[in-house]
This record gives C-alpha cells, structure tokens and sequence, in this order.
C-alpha cells in the first residue's frame, strides 16, 4: 500500500478530483458563484493549525495544477508565518482568518470581539480577508463558534463562514481530521450535519470513489497541511502524535464533556 498522507499521494488525489470533471474553487469563489464554470465543483479548504511550511508546499502543488484553494491560518506562534502566508498569497490562493479568538479569552465574549477584530487586521495586511472558519480547539471547552451568538461577522465585511453558510446537506464535506477521512470518532468539532454516508477508508480509496463517479457534484475538502509530509521521520512523527492525540479526542467524543 502507498504511505498516506505524503505530497505525492495529495497531488495523485488532486489530479483524480480535476480529472473526473470538477472546477477547483477557494471558498469565497464557491459562495459568490464566481468563476463557476461547471454544475461540478469542489471546494479546496485548508486549516493551517502548525506547521505552515506545509502549507506553502500544498499551495505550490495547487499552483502547478492550475488551481486555488483557501488558506484558513491561525494567529499563534505555530502557525502565523508572514513570508509562507505571503508565499501563498502570491500563488493566488485566497487566505482566511482560521478564528480562536473565544479559547485565547478563555470565554470572554467581550475581549474576544477585539480581539477578533485585531487579528482580522493583521491577516488583511495580506489579502482583503472575506471569509473566516473557526479553529475547532478539540482539547479545550470553548467553541469558538459562540462568540457568534451576540456578535456579527458580517459586520466585519465577512461574507461566509463556512460551518454557518454551507449547506452541507447539498455539499459533500470531506475532512481529514485526526488522520482519517471523516471519522467522526475523533472528531470533536469538525463536523457537520449531512445527508451523506460515503466512508473512505483511505485516501487510496478516496481516489478510487472519485474514479468511479461516486460523489455528488459538489463537495468540500479539508486537510491539514501538517499532516502531509513526504520526509519519512516527519511523517513518522506526526503519525505518532495523530495516535496519541486521537486517543484523547476518541474520550471526549464518548464522554462528551462539554456537551
């Protein structure tokens, strides 16, 4: 079996996506029906949590493609790097605000607003940001989708979020959270509520069911740059960590502690 989760395997993925006949759209793109050219569109989206060299290599993968996807990237130390987000801005890719603003207030509504606000500007120094997706924080007890039960996003000159302005009823939503495509097992808030049930074993498989014509025509994928890597120690490492983290989330999503 090929090693999953490698810059090759992703590109052998992207081509099997252009090939069975979907336009490759960034988010904002999707939800304007901008450049919509096809009734088969696919949604590139990608949390930047850690690593965001990774980042930069997907990006570059895209480009030589001919596509452009969206870039949520957090504001933490791990993942804010100016020259990889400049990197990826100049290759065209449309960057996003990845929120987590409620967690590093620790629930305070009020200091996380500002500081929302802030950390927006920071982004736009870079791109005229317009769509924002929530940092899911698995092993923390805020949900940084509240702090949109008193503020509005919309108000910031954000168009769409895409847990609130998606209907994935229609969408096919596809995750690689906790190193497995849609395993809801260890999925603490990268979920959503969908009419479909299409399991994938791998991304092997994944490929096959795009080669078959076994999705609907529109659909939305998220991977995690950090989790693709092409050198064996790296990969090995993040593999090892993914399974120790896993064991943790696949508690919390049977306890359901902050439920």
């Amino acid at each position: 079996m090929t090693r999953d989760y490698t810059y090759k395997i992703y590109e052998t993925l992207l081509n099997s996506i252009i090939h069975s006949g979907y336009q490759c759209l960034p988010y904002a793109d999707f939800v304007t029906h901008k450049y919509a050219q096809s009734s088969k569109q696919f949604v590139l989206r990608h949390d930047v949590d850690r690593k965001p060299e990774n980042a930069v290599k997907i990006a570059e993968i895209e480009k030589r493609k001919g596509v452009k996807g969206t870039y949520y990237w957090r504001v933490v130390s791990e993942s804010y790097n100016e020259t990889c987000i400049k990197n990826v801005v100049d290759m065209g890719h449309e960057l996003g605000f990845h929120y987590e603003d409620l967690t590093l207030t620790n629930g305070n509504s009020d200091k996380a607003i500002k500081l929302f606000e802030q950390n927006l500007e920071k982004f736009r120094k870079f791109y005229p940001v317009n769509t924002i997706c929530m940092h899911g924080s698995p092993l923390t007890k805020w949900d940084n989708r509240e702090i949109w039960k008193k503020f509005d996003y919309k108000k910031y000159g954000i168009i769409a979020e895409p847990y609130f302005d998606t209907d994935f009823s229609k969408i096919f939503y596809v995750t690689d959270t906790g190193r497995h495509w849609n395993k809801e097992s260890v999925s603490v808030r990268d979920k959503v509520n969908t009419g479909f049930n299409i399991p994938m074993e791998n991304t092997e498989h994944f490929i096959q069911l795009l080669r078959m014509k076994s999705f609907p025509n529109q659909m939305m994928m998220n991977i995690h740059p950090h989790r693709w890597n092409d050198n064996f120690l790296q990969w090995t490492r993040e593999l090892v960590f993914q399974n120790i983290k896993n064991l943790i989330k696949f508690g919390m999503v049977k306890l359901k502690p902050y439920q």
